[in-house]
Formats: structure tokens, sequence, C-alpha cells
């Protein structure tokens, strides 16, 4: 099983945001995505996203030579779901922010 909560980058960005004095929620089940970081307050979120996961445009992404065609559908449907997450929290009144991989290595 692949880890979705507590992945190293995500830990990196939480631990700079309670340094910094930042105050938050975690993985809040009510929200389109469960996004990692959550500011209810400020009706804000942030989504960190691995590179391969969702098929990020940077040196990290590379299509898979095996089993190609099963990788194509899930990176793709995981594309297609962010969007629609995205598009939901907007609708809500919500302001999302995606911090990727490549941005904290």
């Amino acid at each position: 099983r692949i880890k979705g909560k507590n992945t190293k980058p995500e830990m990196m960005v939480r631990k700079w945001l309670w340094q910094n004095g930042y105050r938050y929620r975690l993985h809040r089940k009510d929200l389109p995505g469960k996004p990692d970081i959550v500011f209810a307050g400020r009706k804000k979120v942030i989504f960190v996203n691995g590179c391969f996961w969702h098929r990020h445009n940077c040196k990290y992404f590379k299509w898979p030579k095996s089993n190609v065609e099963f990788w194509h559908q899930k990176i793709e449907g995981t594309v297609r779901r962010d969007a629609d997450n995205c598009a939901e929290l907007i609708a809500a009144g919500w302001d999302y922010m995606v911090i990727w991989e490549c941005d904290i290595k």
C-alpha cells in the first residue's frame, strides 16, 4: 500500500508551518480531496503532492515503462480527481494551494 498521509514532503511543510507560528488541522474528511493541511478560519487548504502520483510537469515525473496502460489510467484518474476536488473547494468558498514535492527538495 502506498502511503497517502504523513509523507516526508508533507511532514517537512507541516514542520515549517508550525515553527513559523501557523496552526492548522490535518486531512479533514468533510472537505473534497481530504486536504493535507487546513486553515479552517481562513478557508484555505494546502495539498502536498508527489510529482509522480499527480503528474507534475517536472524532471521527477516520468511515465513508467512497464504496465503502461495501468499507470496511465491510474495517474490520469488522479489528475482528474485533483481538478474536481479543487473545483468543489472553490465552489464552496475555499482557496487552495498545491505544494509540489520538487519544490521542497
